[in-house]
């Protein structure tokens, strides 16, 4: 059985700069070893939905279960090529509305833009705007352990790259409901209800979550 474009799989991976250097791992060890976050679990993806750089996404497709892989991905489909319109001067005033002390090689958040500071001098802060790894080949290491056939479970981890907030996903055959902390905008929902039929077959409500009741702790007083 070989991967498909819209399949679900679960893939373990480690990302490797051209001189060795670890970047990316779902491996718990070797995050440990490379002072890297671990995620502590392998990643849930649907191929072909630009959840991971293009390059990684394209080669996915046509490979078989459990298998490992080494594939080499070129810089324009990785993290981008570097683009020198992307190098920009910042006044200095900007660093320090944010009590931040720039320094050459801090990377730092401008107008939420990640950057990288270059070179500190005067009142001006030459910046770096392109990705830290853009112009890098980057090599991935990978085994693609299972398709993921659940709804449920396709649901979840589809929508758990896009909402950084809890969700409660119910399936009843191929209807499925999704509880959210928030209501979705109309616009926003109908649109991810169809990509979510498009991708899992399931008809996707989705719903704002009910607050459940608290009782007050403790006795009631009796009145003397």
């Amino acid at each position: 059985m070989t991967i498909k474009q819209h399949d679900f799989i679960e893939l373990d991976y480690t990302g490797k700069l051209a001189d060795g250097i670890v970047f990316d791992t779902t491996d718990v060890e070797t995050a440990k070893k490379h002072s890297l976050p671990s995620r502590n679990h392998t990643l849930i993806i649907c191929v072909g939905e630009n959840q991971v750089i293009p390059g990684l996404d394209e080669a996915l497709i046509g490979k078989e279960l459990n298998k490992e892989y080494t594939v080499t991905v070129p810089a324009e489909k990785a993290f981008g090529k570097k683009d020198a319109k992307n190098i920009r001067l910042v006044p200095l005033r900007i660093f320090h509305q944010q009590k931040i002390m720039p320094q050459p090689g801090l990377q730092v958040n401008v107008d939420g833009n990640i950057a990288t500071v270059l070179r500190v001098s005067g009142g001006r802060i030459l910046v770096d705007f392109n990705h830290p790894l853009a112009g890098r080949e980057i090599t991935y290491d990978l085994k693609i352990r299972k398709r993921i056939i659940d709804k449920k479970e396709q649901i979840e981890s589809y929508l758990k790259q896009a909402f950084p907030f809890p969700l409660t996903v119910s399936v009843k055959e191929s209807k499925a409901t999704v509880a959210l902390p928030q209501e979705l905008p109309k616009e926003i929902a109908a649109e991810l209800s169809k990509k979510l039929k498009e991708l899992t077959g399931a008809d996707v409500e989705f719903k704002k979550e009910e607050k459940k009741e608290t009782k007050a702790a403790g006795k009631p007083t009796t009145p003397e």
